[in-house]
């Protein structure tokens, strides 16, 4: 009897094991993702042309270094990026 539930046992296993579907696409999401994120695949060797970013100026990156370096760097300005609703409480503004 035992030595049959050793053979029954792995078969059913294995019968288990091939009701599962293969998914051909498994792991596209990663490969998709990771695809997404090269910049450039075949980068070429940087030239003065290809460093150039759009946008940027080598006169103000160069006086920033030298603000830099001397220590008298610009603090930034403050950014305000919503405006005040005139409805509704403001913080602090619950009962006392």
């Amino acid at each position: 009897m035992l030595g049959i539930k050793i053979i029954i046992v792995p078969a059913a296993l294995l019968l288990l094991a091939s009701c599962t579907p293969i998914d051909a696409t498994f792991g596209d999401a990663v490969k998709t993702d990771y695809a997404l994120q090269v910049i450039n695949p075949e980068p070429g060797p940087i030239s003065a042309e290809t460093a150039v970013i759009v946008g940027g100026s080598g006169d103000l990156a160069g006086a920033a270094s030298e603000r830099y370096r001397k220590g008298t760097v610009r603090q930034p300005q403050p950014v305000q990026t919503t405006t005040k609703s005139t409805g509704g409480a403001s913080p602090g503004s619950g009962p006392n």
